[in-house]
């Protein structure tokens, strides 16, 4: 459960999650400005950003959330396979060959 307290003064409005620390509030004219350089800050600090509009939030930019290491693809289907027959015998008989008639 998160509990979240809105908090709005001179024009700010602070966001705090429950066990957490404020989240910076932008409004949308700034946030259409310096977008990139907000986008990266995120990535990089790992604290949200809230975008407002007229003082109201519209929407709320997180870090994203970074999968696990995969590690290698390299011996990945090891194991998944089953040999059923003979796999070094031809798939067909001689004479259905093209190639060996002429």
């Amino acid at each position: 459960m998160v509990i979240m307290v809105i908090i709005q003064y001179s024009n700010v409005l602070l966001w705090m999650k429950r066990g957490g620390g404020r989240m910076e509030s932008v409004p949308i004219s700034k946030f259409k400005a310096t977008c990139l350089s907000l986008l990266k800050k995120v990535r990089r600090t790992g604290q949200p950003v809230l975008v407002t509009l007229r003082g109201e939030p519209v929407a709320e930019v997180i870090p994203p959330v970074m999968p696990a290491s995969a590690g290698s693809w390299l011996g990945s289907f090891a194991a998944t396979g089953k040999i059923v027959g003979d796999i070094v015998a031809p798939a067909t008989e001689e004479g259905d060959w093209d190639a060996l008639r002429s």
